[in-house]
């Protein structure tokens, strides 16, 4: 008896290991991983004006440049997080939150991803976060990375959509106070109406397919 408990036992532990082996996706470089960061108003801030996929609220986004095996450990984003744009472990990133939902580029669309990925390794990998969300100068935010990697690949496809930013609560027109307080501090102009993108329109983008969810961002359905 002890011996076929020690059998069945070990067929559950084969079948387990099947299925989570199934239930993640083979990453590929170019992958978009959109995370529902839970940084406090910021990330409240930035969910609260653009919804994402699936009503998902979304706050931060990254993407695969390099993977060297198949431990999480082995696979790399590049993000605009902290201080700087940086090349993250995959472990660390989900550490960070697990409500992670995963965007792959539409097969039309993947001749793209070595010519971006070579543009934000070389060109954007290092440089100051973009504290003031500005399009134009040599300082980026999370969303901005991925854009201005594919813009340099093919700016004709217009992968991710451009639209004027608000800092607004919305219906109204009166700024979120953390915004007030937070471009106080940095002694600049809250730049509502200038033309920008965050993580949540992104992920609604038609050229690229949700293929995996590691735990449901809050407010997806």
């Amino acid at each position: 008896m002890n011996r076929l408990n020690e059998r069945l036992a070990l067929i559950v532990v084969v079948l387990l290991l099947i299925l989570s082996r199934q239930s993640t996706p083979e990453f590929q470089v170019g992958d978009i991983l959109f995370q529902d960061l839970d940084c406090g108003p910021p990330c409240e801030a930035i969910e609260a004006v653009t919804s994402g996929y699936n009503g998902a609220q979304l706050s931060h986004n990254g993407i695969i440049t390099e993977i060297k095996g198949d431990k999480f450990s082995q696979i790399f984003l590049v993000e605009a997080i902290g201080e700087e744009v940086v090349k993250t472990p995959l472990d660390k990133f989900l550490e960070r939150s697990n409500k992670v939902i995963v965007g792959r580029l539409k097969p039309d669309y993947t001749y793209m991803i070595s010519d971006a990925i070579n543009y934000i390794e070389t060109s954007i990998l290092g440089k100051p976060y973009d504290y003031i969300f500005d399009l134009e100068n040599d300082t980026y935010y999370c969303s901005e990375v991925i854009y201005q990697g594919f813009q340099v690949a093919d700016s004709t496809q217009n992968l991710f959509v451009i639209n004027p930013m608000t800092f607004n609560e919305p219906n109204s027109k009166n700024p979120f106070v953390h915004w007030v307080t937070y471009y106080e501090e940095l002694n600049a102009a809250i730049p509502e109406g200038e033309l920008g993108l965050n993580p949540g329109g992104m992920s609604q983008s038609d050229k690229i397919d949700i293929i995996h969810t590691f735990e449901k961002p809050s407010g997806m359905q």
